[in-house]
């Protein structure tokens, strides 16, 4: 309860201290963010980081796939061992 009293009263805070600030300020911090955005460096690294996840993300899906139904196939197995789901397994068993 008191995180939550906490959060409320921070909100509050938070939402008075932004509205003081006002539309200008707002504007401000808008337009700087913009710059930094669209900035060259900003942008090579953005192009770079995209590149990346096109080229990479793929392998990653098949590796994440393989994993998951390796993981699936080994629980399968023990529980048709007989143990009919009674032993929990281990992440070292699996």
């Amino acid at each position: 309860m008191r995180g939550r009293i906490l959060f409320v009263i921070g909100l509050g805070a938070g939402y008075v201290l932004g509205a003081k600030a006002g539309r200008q300020r707002y504007e401000q911090i808008a337009s700087a963010a913009d710059k930094v955005w669209n900035s060259p460096s900003v942008q090579k690294q953005r192009d770079e980081v995209q590149h990346f996840v096109e080229t990479k993300a793929p392998k990653l899906v098949e590796t994440a796939t393989d994993a998951a139904g390796g993981a699936l196939g080994k629980v399968t197995r023990r529980s048709r061992r007989g143990d009919h789901g009674t032993e929990i397994a281990r992440p070292e068993d699996v």
